[in-house]
């Protein structure tokens, strides 16, 4: 049980013949109810600082936890973002690698369709250069055959006005 300032200002002392005397006893126990009344209330007072800094301290480790789960969350989302960067990332340049390849392999297509083409171009070139040759050839004996056929046909009144 605790003693308090009123347990010791109502505290009675049984007398005895050869006791102490009242009035200092009584001075003296008030001195001390005084005393003890200061230390019981600052004692009461810390007390309720403590528990305050108690309820501070509990505020501030509830709020360490959440920072702490805040930043773990924070840090799994920022995994989870930069995974998902360099997924895309990855995705990005594959498609940008695959239509390369298809641009490469439209423009060989190209290419060969060219050379193809020019190759045709010039087999025709060469045809048709053959069959103009011979066209033009079949045109000078034509024409050889003309000049001979007119050459003859201009001999022939003169050896009939020799006759």
């Amino acid at each position: 049980m605790a003693l308090t300032p009123m347990d010791i200002h109502n505290k009675e002392f049984s007398r005895s013949f050869r006791g102490y005397k009242e009035d200092e006893v009584d001075l003296f126990l008030d001195n001390i109810v005084d005393d003890f009344e200061k230390l019981y209330k600052e004692n009461i007072e810390l007390k309720d600082r403590i528990n305050s800094l108690a309820d501070q301290i509990n505020q501030f480790r509830t709020m360490e936890k959440t920072l702490k789960e805040t930043l773990v969350t924070a840090q799994k989302t920022a995994d989870e973002v930069t995974a998902v960067a360099q997924k895309k990332s990855e995705l990005i340049i594959r498609e940008a690698e695959e239509r390369a390849r298809k641009i490469r392999e439209d423009a060989d297509k190209d290419v060969i369709e060219a050379n193809r083409e020019q190759f045709e171009i010039r087999r025709q070139i060469k045809i048709l250069k053959s069959k103009i040759r011979s066209l033009l050839e079949s045109q000078i004996e034509q024409i050889e055959q003309i000049s001979e056929d007119a050459a003859a046909t201009q001999d022939q009144p003169i050896q009939e006005n020799l006759e």
